[in-house]
């Protein structure tokens, strides 16, 4: 027997209560839709729709004038609770997604070129490239060449050292997109890496930036 749910007749179906049901929970049992289980939001505002559903009685009735304002008022408060409990994990996944620094106390440039020198040590060229581009963001703020600041990128801390230091923005621009693949794609670092961004730190420790827009080239005054 087919169902006149799954049917394609011309003749239109209309199952009572109980057999809608029982059809639903037939069809959604399916494996197809294990794998497609909606979130726990989802599913707050199908159980939602379902009761506003519920409250429904065609708009008559004494009670339909007061449903109107509670289902509207209802709704508002629905949408503050999701934005309460939603936003709050979107800014902290905002907060640390490809972070030069973790939440540590403030250290010093060379405190992050000797972890990336120890690192290298081992061979652990992941932990040594991310310690050395450490190095040398952290170089550049004690340098007043960028502000210091939480929460910068390694992107972002890439296109402002590229503006103070033209020359070196083709390198700084690798620099970072080896770092984010480092620290935050998991990806595989090698020697070679880690000597990039050493290479470059040292370089930038001996380049005068421009300020200007149109980075010069030379040593800057030590301090």
């Amino acid at each position: 027997m087919i169902r006149p749910l799954l049917a394609a007749t011309a003749t239109p179906v209309s199952p009572d209560r109980e057999e809608a049901g029982r059809w639903a929970i037939e069809e959604l049992a399916k494996p197809q839709y294990a794998a497609a289980q909606p979130s726990w939001l989802d599913q707050l505002w199908s159980d939602f729709l379902d009761w506003l559903a519920s409250l429904d009685g065609g708009g008559t009735g004494p009670g339909g004038d007061f449903a109107v304002p509670l289902i509207g008022a209802l709704a508002v408060v629905l949408v503050i609770v999701a934005v309460l409990v939603v936003r709050p994990r979107l800014n902290a996944r905002r907060r640390t997604a490809k972070e030069v620094f973790d939440d540590e106390p403030a250290l010093d440039a060379d405190v992050y070129r000797s972890r990336a020198s120890a690192a290298a040590g081992r061979s652990d060229w992941q932990t040594a490239v991310v310690e050395q581009f450490r190095a040398l963001v952290r170089s550049a703020e004690d340098r007043a060449v960028i502000e210091a600041r939480a929460g910068r990128t390694a992107d972002e801390a890439a296109d402002e050292l590229g503006q103070a230091f033209g020359p070196a923005r083709q390198r700084l621009d690798s620099a970072a997109t080896v770092f984010d693949a480092v620290r935050y794609g998991k990806a595989e670092a090698s020697p070679a890496d880690y000597e990039a961004v050493r290479k470059l730190d040292a370089d930038l420790a001996a380049m005068k930036p421009g300020f200007d827009g149109h980075p010069g080239v030379g040593f800057a005054v030590p301090r």
